[in-house]
């Protein structure tokens, strides 16, 4: 074995000097031609970075509008009929009479990053026919229906705010209050020279601007506006009302038809609906104004009541020169405004209204005005 190994040298030694050599061949070979066509069964679809969905466009716009937008509509009808025959009027007495009352309600809210602006519009008008008895030049008596004005008002506010904080913002607050139609003295006295009231006689506009806090808890959402600069203004448009009948609504000067108050002024508003079916709504409104800007510049002003007595007399027994009118200071104007509204059903409400009125240019009393009324009424929420 080991002269096995010995000898494997010696054999790799004579293969590697001796050479070595091959040979092959290849055959011709002809080869058919012919055309090899392919088919892309995949349809080719286009990706663009730019693609745009109309239908997902309009959706995420709607999407947005809606996160921006919160729309309240309500409206409502109020009305009560008594009706009696003659026999039992000549028994136990008593009064035929229609009492209807409409009221529309709108508050949009439009809101985007830090800036919102709330509008809102108030509208009520009602009528009601009762029977009033005449006496003509002759002494005969007669018993006519006369339909007559018992509510008539409407408002349109605007708010444009911006936000300081999470409750508190800054802006401005402009309110517009009058009246749709011709309010007359009494039921028997319905001429067009015997009216007290009309479109803008009274016309009232308040603007401020200040900053407004929001109580965030949902259970009490109160909103307190405080405005250190107020405007106040009063119009009186129609010359025949204010000079010819005596309603001025606190214009001193006959010649003019608008007047206008500097000062401050603070809001408080209050809106809450009770229950899971929110069958139960109370809204209240207080507002206050005085105008201490004007009250600084004012001429002629008496601070003792007893001194302002004795200089009246004197003026009015004088030439009643408006511009040497004696003045008490102005006394603050204040409005507030209750309203509860109980739904029985989705379209049946009762609703109970209550306002308070204090301007002493206008009247030394407080006024107020009471209304209970039972009827159809709708709200449309858009969230």
């Amino acid at each position: 074995m080991k002269r096995f190994y010995s000898v494997l040298p010696l054999l790799y030694l004579l293969a590697a000097a001796c050479p070595a050599a091959a040979q092959f061949s290849i055959d011709e070979v002809n080869a058919r031609h012919s055309d090899v066509t392919f088919h892309d069964r995949v349809k080719p679809t286009a990706v663009d970075v730019d693609y745009f969905n109309l239908a997902r466009y309009r959706a995420e716009r709607a999407a947005i509008r809606k996160e921006r937008n919160t729309l309240e509509f309500g409206g409502g009808l109020m009305g009560a009929l008594t009706n009696y025959n003659d026999p039992w009027v000549d028994v136990s007495g008593g009064d035929n009479s229609i009492a209807l009352t409409a009221n529309l309600f709108l508050n949009h809210t439009f809101t985007k990053h830090l800036f919102s602006v709330e509008t809102k519009f108030i509208g009520k008008f009602g009528y009601n026919r009762m029977k009033v008895e005449t006496t003509d030049d002759n002494g005969e008596t007669t018993s006519k229906g006369e339909w007559f004005k018992n509510q008539d008002e409407f408002e349109i506010s605007t708010a444009p705010s911006f936000k300081m904080s999470k409750n508190w913002s800054y802006g401005a607050i402009v309110k517009f209050r009058s009246q749709f139609v011709d309010g007359y003295k009494s039921r028997t006295e319905q001429d067009r020279a015997d009216r007290k009231s009309t479109f803008m006689t009274p016309g009232y506009l308040d603007a401020s601007l200040g900053v407004t806090y929001k109580c965030p808890n949902p259970k009490f959402p109160i909103v307190i506006n405080l405005s250190p600069i107020a405007l106040n203004a009063t119009y009186a448009r129609n010359t025949t009302i204010r000079k010819d009948n005596g309603f001025a609504y606190g214009i001193e000067d006959p010649d003019k038809r608008s007047k206008y108050e500097g000062g401050s002024s603070v809001q408080i508003d209050f809106d809450r609906t009770f229950g899971k079916s929110e069958f139960l709504r109370y809204r209240t409104m207080l507002y206050g104004f005085y105008g201490w800007i004007t009250d600084i510049g004012q001429n002629n002003k008496y601070r003792s009541y007893h001194a302002y007595v004795d200089a009246m007399n004197t003026w009015e027994s004088g030439d009643k020169d408006i511009k040497k009118k004696p003045h008490l200071p102005i006394h603050p104007v204040v409005r507030w405004t209750n309203t509860i509204d109980i739904k029985a059903t989705k379209y049946l409400s009762t609703s109970l209204s209550f306002e308070l009125y204090y301007n002493r240019a206008q009247n030394l009393d407080v006024q107020t005005k009471t209304l209970l009324s039972v009827g159809l009424a709708y709200t449309f929420k858009n969230k």
